[in-house]
């Protein structure tokens, strides 16, 4: 069961392998709420995200003759890089598979302590498969990410932190993959204040815990399909079910594109980088129907390759109307292109790319495409440009981007 011993017990181990990461006030997203909103940054630990804690807990429970076996688990990445940092701890082998899909780099990151990487299966569901068969072949000791009570335990220890700095706090805002992390803080929190409320976080395309409410029991979604690779789980814990059911207040989703938003949003506010789970509840702070609160919302994790940061500024910018892309029809002749360019100067628009179509009519004497890539301030900003280049003549429609 988890006690409240154990939870205090695991918050003295963790602080060994732990960054201090103290709770940051959001100016940001207390105005845009209408509430004091705390920021939880877990994606400041050293391995990056919070999975470092229930790793490190569970490994310090284990017995002389079970790490010597050598451990091994899977994971989407950041409980990878947390049994890999606290297998080096105590001088044990590890090994962890990791979905094919994995971000390369979490796998490179993984590898730096030491461990051994095994890439199979397209999600984390089959890499736990292959996981339990060289676990079954080789004798090595698995720790489940997260459907293990010594997991959830020392995941919990958060919740502790929370409390210390923050005792009159209202809603904490917990993301959920497996379900460990919201296991750990949502019975914890329960048990200092029963009156609190915390809310579960999922994204929209892997929301396996909300199915299972539903339901009334555990249930496997067919498919996940989301950029929070983090919480791509079909399948939530079984063991922790019953402490969610009791626990947990509410399940909010989030669809890929607000954690798209929400990246630029900690960004340019916080300075942050903040993986695409981790974003999952600060996300959620809108969808909250409430005023005047203290709500925390857990930075999970901040593990992004560049690729992918890369990827969601640039739809971020283009969500916001940051960038977008016009078409107009003008004459082929001399001088069309730099009147068209001279309006968007008026206006203080930026061109960042020109596409020149001459075949988009029979007659190019009659009409030509222009299709022009821009920056702009943001929504009013864009309308005002088309209205100039409206008011000259040019009819703009405004379609797809692609940078």
């Amino acid at each position: 069961m988890l006690t409240l011993e154990k939870f205090e017990e695991a918050s003295e181990v963790v602080k060994r392998v732990t960054l201090e990461t103290k709770l940051v006030y959001s100016d940001y997203f207390s105005k845009q709420t209408g509430n004091k909103v705390y920021l939880k940054p877990e994606n400041m630990q050293f391995t990056g995200a919070y999975k470092v804690r229930g790793a490190y807990y569970t490994m310090s429970t284990l017995s002389e003759e079970e790490r010597a076996k050598g451990i091994i688990t899977a994971s989407a990445g950041n409980h990878a890089q947390g049994v890999a940092y606290a297998a080096k701890c105590f001088g044990c082998k590890a090994t962890i598979v990791m979905p094919t899909t994995t971000p390369l780099m979490k796998v490179n990151r993984t590898k730096s302590y030491g461990a051994e990487v095994v890439l199979c299966g397209d999600v984390y569901d089959e890499a736990c498969a292959k996981a339990y068969e060289l676990a079954d072949e080789y004798g090595y000791t698995f720790i489940h990410p997260f459907d293990d009570l010594r997991v959830a335990t020392g995941q919990g220890t958060i919740a502790m932190e929370i409390f210390k700095e923050l005792p009159l706090v209202d809603y904490i805002l917990v993301p959920i993959g497996g379900g460990g992390l919201a296991t750990g803080v949502s019975t914890l929190a329960k048990m200092l204040n029963p009156k609190i409320k915390v809310i579960g976080v999922e994204p929209a395309g892997a929301n396996c815990m909300q199915e299972s409410f539903k339901n009334g029991k555990v249930t496997t979604l067919p498919k996940v399909s989301t950029i929070a690779d983090g919480t791509a789980v079909k399948t939530p814990g079984e063991k922790l079910f019953p402490y969610l059911q009791e626990n947990l207040d509410d399940i909010i989703t989030i669809e890929d594109d607000e954690l798209v938003v929400t990246f630029l949003d900690m960004v340019e506010n916080h300075k942050m980088v903040v993986e695409n789970s981790g974003l999952l509840a600060a996300a959620a702070l809108k969808h909250l129907d409430v005023k005047d609160k203290k709500i925390v919302s857990i930075l999970s994790g901040g593990n992004m390759d560049i690729i992918t940061m890369s990827s969601v500024v640039q739809q971020g910018l283009i969500f916001r109307d940051r960038i977008f892309t016009v078409s107009v029809l003008l004459p082929d002749k001399p001088g069309e292109l730099c009147k068209v360019s001279g309006i968007i100067a008026k206006q203080n628009g930026n061109v960042i790319k020109l596409e020149h179509n001459q075949f988009v009519s029979t007659n190019r004497s009659v009409a030509v495409e222009l299709r022009i890539t821009l920056e702009a301030f943001g929504t009013e900003h864009k309308q005002q440009i088309m209205k100039a280049l409206e008011e000259e003549g040019y009819m703009p429609k405004q379609v797809r981007t692609n940078l």
